[in-house]
């Protein structure tokens, strides 16, 4: 059995770890990640130095204790303040408008992700774009369960890594296909696998920048970019302008009517930098919402066409 590592992170600012680190996990049954009765939350990433098996619990208000296995668990704890953004300076946060005042109020220990892995954010990113959700997860959890590997260390049972770059760009068209995944986005994953080295370096830019690097890639625009900087760069800002419900719900959260991306990336300006963190309180809250009106937009099941 791989040894094991252990650390506890301390802040003078609560921490609250179920908040900061739920964007890791991609829908239900998520191969890679795991929520134990105990409370504590696994996950299995492949770091420069290795695959890593980890295991974050809530030890108090604020603190969070780990244990690591694998090649890359000495690297992970030295880097686990940085992921969950011990650092950051909320002293220009001050938002005027009463729910999202109320909703940071409530919620004093949600940071922003900062895990510095850019390929691992990036591909479930690119297999969510255009399709529901949870079309995308099942796409997810059926590559990651064929290709990918088994964690390291007395993981749940099930725990897997993702796949590596190299076995990314190597997966046959018709394994795309039957995890109904389209051309175009499998194209685009196995584009940035081609140059995953390169835009791994992303993470040591500043955000704009960042961005710039990750939209050099065929098929990666304004969301996906957004989505990636949210979980891997630990962004406040990352706003996902284009997404298919986010505006509206902005709109009706906070205006009581309906607007579009413009109209919302104007109307948040003023929270800059701080748009992603802003949205993020609301959900948190249970502020967030979006009236239905109608029924929802048909699945489409590429491994059928």
């Amino acid at each position: 059995m791989p040894s094991e590592s252990a650390r506890t992170v301390r802040s003078e600012r609560p921490i609250d770890l179920a908040a900061t680190v739920a964007p890791l996990r991609r829908g239900f049954g998520d191969p890679t990640h795991r929520e134990t009765p105990d409370g504590a939350h696994w996950h299995a990433s492949r770091m420069p130095s290795g695959p890593v098996t980890y295991r974050l619990r809530q030890a108090d208000r604020c603190a969070v204790d780990a244990r690591a296995w694998g090649p890359g668990a000495q690297e992970f704890l030295e880097r686990l303040p940085a992921m969950l953004c011990l650092d950051e300076d909320l002293t220009d946060f001050t938002p005027e408008h009463p729910k999202v005042a109320e909703a940071h109020r409530r919620n004093p220990g949600l940071r922003m992700l900062r895990t510095g892995l850019v390929f691992e954010a990036l591909v479930p990113a690119v297999l969510e774009q255009k399709v529901h959700t949870k079309t995308a997860h099942a796409s997810w959890r059926q590559l990651v369960w064929r290709h990918g590997a088994p964690a390291p260390g007395p993981a749940p049972e099930g725990l897997r890594l993702m796949p590596d770059a190299d076995t990314w760009r190597h997966i046959p068209s018709w394994d795309y296909h039957r995890a109904n995944v389209g051309p175009q986005r499998s194209k685009t994953i196995v584009l940035a696998a081609r140059i995953a080295a390169k835009l791994e370096q992303a993470a040591t830019l500043d955000h704009a920048d960042a961005a710039k690097r990750l939209c050099t890639v065929p098929g990666i625009g304004v969301w996906t970019a957004a989505e990636i900087a949210q979980r891997a760069f630990g962004d406040p800002d990352a706003l996902s302008v284009g997404d298919f419900h986010l505006a509206a719900i902005v709109g009706w959260t906070l205006l009581g009517r309906p607007i579009d991306d413009a109209e919302m990336v104007d109307y948040l300006e003023p929270l800059r930098p701080h748009r992603y963190r802003a949205v993020r309180l609301l959900g948190l809250a249970g502020f967030a919402r979006k009236p239905k009106f109608g029924p929802r937009t048909p699945y489409t099941d590429h491994s059928r066409i």
